[in-house]
């Protein structure tokens, strides 16, 4: 069941699924400043591969592509679809999870909050799901004709925001294909992120 609430002043509150008695914490940063921090290198990453594009589309068409003033107007559409992005991570959970969308209180962040276990594949994939909203602009931006500039320009920046807004996401997923087995559940308790081996799971 997904459900949309905001502001939302603790995380805790809709994170408090008790994990399973042989669930072990997988170590992660307790706050969302320190994700944010740990995670920056590839938020750096994620910035280059954009830069990559519009270099290599730039050179080989060997002219501007885009007009640079639509891509603030980008960059305000794929902030407003960060509610998606939200919605993306949810759809992944099954229908008896309770999923709370909402933005924190006092921050411009979006979150999908919920305390289920998802087999490590499914928790891959609820994770990185939301690259599609940076991922298809990003493909329409490098297919655009180059007088296409004000397509072109839209579409980078919408890319921006999908591409790079995951950042944190994919340092979660990082952290559990290295400290989880393939058969482990992964849930999220709080501020915490738990694995649970296949073969006790009750």
């Amino acid at each position: 069941m997904i459900r949309f609430k905001s502001p939302i002043e603790n995380i805790n509150e809709y994170q408090s699924g008790a994990p399973p008695k042989n669930a072990i914490r997988i170590e992660t940063p307790r706050t969302i400043e320190k994700l944010m921090k740990n995670a920056s290198p590839i938020a750096i990453g994620l910035c280059l591969i954009m830069f990559a594009a519009m270099l290599g589309k730039s050179l080989y068409c060997q002219e501007m592509v885009i007009a640079p003033f639509m891509i603030p107007v980008g960059f305000l559409i794929g902030f407003c679809l960060l509610i998606v992005h939200e919605w993306l991570h949810a759809i992944v959970y099954p229908k008896e999870a309770e999923v709370t969308i909402g933005r924190l209180r006092g921050r411009i962040t979006f979150v999908a909050l919920a305390s289920y276990p998802l087999t490590r594949r499914r928790f891959v994939l609820m994770s990185l799901l939301p690259f599609v909203l940076g991922l298809l602009p990003l493909g329409l931006f490098i297919l655009g004709k180059p007088e296409w500039k004000i397509f072109n320009g839209l579409m980078f920046g919408m890319a921006g925001i999908g591409m790079v807004s995951p950042f944190p996401d994919v340092y979660n997923v990082l952290t559990v294909l290295r400290k989880a087995e393939r058969t482990d559940h992964i849930m999220f308790h709080q501020d915490d992120l738990f694995r649970v081996p296949l073969e006790e799971k009750s």
